[in-house]
């Protein structure tokens, strides 16, 4: 493959890439001289659990490997005792070295369903951040001033609110620069809102007088609700461990625009396939249906095998065709406190039905259906973390997910 071939490929779905032409001159020498770059990302065990979101930069490293380079999957045990300060209003409460371990352990399982266990290196940094002295800590703060890190919004905004920002989180980003001195990274992948942390590995290794590493972000992968970022704790996501008929049932619940960002994100459809897709959709020619169900084919084989992912779509189409339920049905996402929201109150907001008191009358008269089973109690909640299919009457469906509120 090469290098221009290889950079079209690298650039699917990437965000950016600081700085393109070093990255051109790393695939230049690679070639050159045969030894594969190698490219880093890294993964908090701060959950049991991968989701899609998580398989962007998952896939990305597949695609750096199918070209012979040399995959570096590190799992954070260290910093995960920390916990990651980007994106958050508050310090975070760190995980215990038995809770970082167990997940870590889950990782290592799932991450071999999208690489090849034998092609890919799983490193824990642990193995040189628990061997620095308060000595070597002290001199890597040293490289960075507290002006440079309050240039991070999360930071700042915490600052200016007047929101405690603890000292040992300044320490996680260059701690996870740190990694990449340590490993010798050539290539970095991280999400969007990863670019400061990423950065800054690539300032301690001019530091350690390494050539620096090229950054390269992947945006975040919007949930079911085509609006939040992907998370558990919202609801809106998609487990890799979750059963093949839930993962199919879930691609098939999302949006025609959200099923093309999959396609681009998540898919091993090749460019120009996407575009023929694309085209399809568009002037009717392909139903966005049934390109839904290919998606889900694809997800469920890579997740389960293809056998499940036959059977998943067979189990959807009997499900809804037995039921008389439409494949087709509006998707909403109600945003609730705590993550529960009451039934009554999902029917008024998603128009099923014209009032909450309207509501609490059809639960009570038997008119109301959760998933094809008649409900009956009209305080009845609905949680964060499924999707529903609710029914009022005999033609009117909607699906609903619950995200909690952040």
């Amino acid at each position: 493959m090469t290098v221009s071939e290889q950079l079209e490929i690298i650039k699917r779905g990437t965000v950016e890439i600081l700085v393109e032409k070093e990255l051109r001159e790393k695939l230049e020498q690679s070639e050159k001289t045969g030894v594969p770059l190698k490219i880093k990302a890294g993964f908090d065990p701060t959950a049991p659990d991968l989701h899609m979101g998580h398989t962007v930069l998952i896939h990305k490293l597949r695609q750096f490997q199918n070209m012979g380079h040399e995959i570096y999957f590190l799992i954070g045990d260290f910093t995960g005792m920390i916990g990651d300060p980007t994106g958050k209003s508050e310090t975070r409460k760190p995980l215990s070295r038995e809770d970082v371990l167990k997940n870590a352990e889950t990782y290592k399982e799932q991450v071999f369903k999208i690489l090849d266990p034998e092609k890919t290196r799983i490193v824990f940094n642990s193995e040189w951040l628990s061997k620095l002295m308060a000595s070597d800590l002290i001199a890597l703060a040293s490289h960075y001033t507290v002006a440079r890190m309050l240039e991070r919004e999360d930071f700042s905004n915490r600052f200016s609110n007047q929101l405690p920002v603890s000292i040992h989180e300044f320490l996680y980003p260059l701690i996870q620069g740190y990694d990449s001195v340590a490993l010798k990274a050539d290539v970095e992948l991280g999400g969007t809102d990863q670019k400061f942390n990423l950065l800054v590995g690539r300032e301690l290794q001019r530091v350690w007088g390494l050539a620096p590493q090229v950054v390269l972000t992947m945006p975040l992968l919007e949930g079911l609700d085509g609006v939040n970022k992907m998370s558990k704790s919202l609801g809106n996501y998609i487990g890799i461990n979750e059963p093949p008929d839930e993962i199919f049932g879930k691609i098939m619940s999302i949006s025609d625009e959200l099923m093309l960002r999959y396609y681009l994100l998540l898919s091993d459809l090749s460019l120009s396939e996407l575009d023929k897709l694309a085209e399809g959709i568009k002037d009717g020619s392909l139903h966005p249906m049934e390109s839904k169900k290919q998606l889900g084919r694809e997800l469920v084989s890579r997740y389960h095998g293809a056998v499940a992912a036959v059977d998943a779509e067979e189990n959807f189409v009997k499900r809804f065709r037995d039921n008389q339920i439409p494949e087709e049905m509006q998707l909403l996402t109600i945003t609730a406190p705590e993550g529960k929201a009451l039934l009554y109150k999902v029917l008024s907001e998603s128009g099923l039905v014209k009032s909450n008191s309207e509501g609490r009358r059809a639960i009570q008269q038997g008119g109301v259906k959760i998933d094809n089973l008649k409900v009956s109690d009209e305080n009845l909640e609905i949680t964060a973390g499924t999707e529903y299919v609710i029914q009022v009457g005999k033609r009117r469906f909607v699906r609903v997910t619950v995200c909690k509120q952040s």
